[in-house]
């Protein structure tokens, strides 16, 4: 909990931790070494140039305290501050103290260094001009001023060694993400195409990039191959099952209709539909993870065409409030109206009025189908949505049982959308609600 604050202020994605793990060397390392060199490397430069302009500083003082009056002190130092390029006041007011402005560093070791090598220092100023430093001090006749070129007491553009930097930390960060973009790529490409195999389409992918990436896409493309090769034995199995197991029902079909009516007749006949239907929905099953491809579908107009499907078979069927017509989005049309049958024929088999809904979002597209059955214990819904799975202690049973498999194909293809199936209990009918959300 304490550290929550932090994980949500850091990125989410590979692409930007990898960004901050790049950045955050490249400043420190600029930060240290502006810290470092600035300051010892400047400080020292500063401290020996004052030292020399503190020399001169002494040298006209001698000559001012040695001279026997102000005139005679002014022409013995005219000379030498001609060549010094110092501008001499004397006399002059003493001020009141050192002034100096707040991010004028260097200024600071100036003044250390010139109140320790010329202990007559009364105040240096700073702050009145950034190109000159003026400097007051105490003689035999009365205060002097000196003003000093600022550039001869420290360095003039330690701004150059920054803007330096900073350059050369931006062109190596662009390098630098240049070629993370190139490392990374890879890796979303991979992961766009695990993406699409989760919702059942099919992305071509090629692996390519880092040693390590490469053999990451080549074990998913094996894994991708392996799934879609027991999907397809599974339905080549149930499919070929199926096939073989109707050719002696259309037997026994044959040898009922030629037989004399009966009670006898009627109850194998009935058999007989049972086990048809039970290979229609066997086959139902293995074509739930092949049955079509992904196209642009309107699953407003695919709710309504499932609803009317019902009501011309008999079932009470109603639709609740829809989105607007005429959004598409990419289904398995196919399988999701396979899907969106089972679940309202198996609503219409334990209850008498099913309801249809649909809620479109940015993310998901959610069918709601709810009844006025019992529902299904929250404890046993998971078992519900297993393949061959009946409740039908719990279930109405007035309509007849399934195989047990209608819940696991809207599962499967839920699954294969990239979404899944959930159940619940419907609030106003007060059977069960069976959510298929699947990701847009």
């Amino acid at each position: 909990m304490e550290n929550g604050w932090i994980k949500r202020l850091l990125p989410r994605g590979l692409y930007g931790r990898a960004a901050l793990i790049l950045i955050l060397p490249i400043l420190t390392l600029q930060l240290v070494v502006s810290v470092v060199f600035i300051q010892r490397h400047f400080a020292g430069v500063t401290r020996q140039m004052t030292r020399n302009v503190a020399l001169e500083v002494k040298l006209l003082q001698d000559v001012v305290d040695t001279a026997p009056d102000v005139a005679t002190a002014l022409a013995q130092t005219a000379p030498l501050t001609r060549d010094l390029r110092i501008v001499l006041t004397l006399p002059a007011p003493l001020g009141m103290g050192d002034e100096r402005l707040f991010y004028d560093l260097s200024g600071r070791t100036i003044m250390a260094t010139l109140r320790d090598e010329v202990p007559t220092v009364q105040a240096i100023d700073l702050a009145s001009s950034t190109r000159e430093v003026t400097i007051l001090l105490q003689t035999e006749h009365g205060g002097m001023r000196l003003l000093v070129d600022r550039r001869r007491m420290s360095a003039s553009n330690p701004h150059q060694l920054l803007v330096l930097m900073i350059v050369t930390g931006l062109l190596m960060t662009l390098i630098a993400f240049i070629f993370l973009r190139n490392q990374l790529r890879p890796i979303r490409r991979l992961a766009r195409a695990a993406e699409a195999f989760g919702k059942g389409r099919h992305m071509k992918y090629r692996p390519v990039g880092a040693t390590e990436v490469r053999a990451a896409g080549n074990a998913f493309l094996d894994m991708r191959a392996r799934i879609e090769r027991q999907m397809e034995q599974r339905t080549m199995m149930l499919s070929g099952v199926s096939h073989d197991l109707r050719t002696p029902l259309t037997r026994l079909k044959l040898s009922l209709s030629l037989t004399e009516p009966g009670p006898e007749t009627e109850a194998m006949a009935r058999d007989v539909r049972d086990m048809e239907r039970i290979l229609d929905t066997f086959l139902d099953f293995a074509r739930s993870d092949a049955m079509g491809d992904v196209d642009d579908t309107d699953p407003v107009a695919l709710l309504q065409s499932v609803a009317e499907q019902t009501r011309r078979m008999g079932g009470d069927v109603t639709l609740g409030t829809l989105p607007a017509a005429g959004q598409t989005v990419p289904l398995r049309a196919l399988a999701v109206e396979r899907a969106l049958q089972n679940l309202t024929n198996n609503a219409l088999r334990h209850g008498t009025h099913a309801r249809l809904g649909l809620d479109l979002t940015d993310r998901v597209v959610r069918f709601v189908v709810e009844d006025d059955g019992p529902g299904i214990p929250a404890d046993q819904r998971d078992e519900a949505m297993k393949p061959f799975s009946r409740l039908d202690a719990a279930r109405n049973q007035d309509k007849g049982s399934g195989v047990g498999l209608g819940l696991a194909i809207a599962s499967d293809v839920a699954r294969s959308h990239g979404g899944l199936l959930r159940l619940g209990e419907s609030a106003d009918l007060g059977g069960l609600k069976a959510e298929l959300v699947l990701a847009r």
